[in-house]
């Protein structure tokens, strides 16, 4: 139960990233088929974030320390960008455009997954 919640989480994450940063778009000619895509793309997004980024953290670990934490945010731009690359290659409508996008993105999707866990009890 927890992991669709985290899911539906993320996917909202991803439409509120959508909506506020121009270079990140999903397309569909409906709204289910849109949010469909988010859920897809969230599912992606909380693969390559389970997979990847302990790697990447483990490799980066003196980047992290020697730029106190904010190599964390280039490092999610571009498992955002990942996720965008995963998302077309499997034929979903969704697109990050360009690094700077995906860094937007990123914190926007941080941000807004972060507050909606806190609103979101898991009892």
């Amino acid at each position: 139960m927890r992991i669709l919640l985290k899911v539906g989480i993320t996917a909202v994450a991803l439409w509120v990233a959508t909506a506020l940063i121009a270079g990140i778009e999903v397309t569909g000619d409906t709204t289910g088929r849109r949010a469909l895509t988010l859920v897809g793309v969230a599912v992606i997004f909380g693969l390559v974030n389970a997979v990847i980024k302990p790697i990447v953290k483990t490799l980066g670990c003196a980047l992290y320390v020697l730029t106190l934490g904010l190599f964390g945010l280039v490092v999610n731009a571009l498992l955002l960008m990942l996720t965008g690359w995963f998302a077309g290659e499997l034929d979903l409508p969704f697109a990050v455009d360009g690094f700077w996008a995906a860094f937007a993105g990123a914190i926007v999707v941080g941000v807004v997954g972060w507050v909606l866990d806190l609103l979101v009890k898991d009892d």
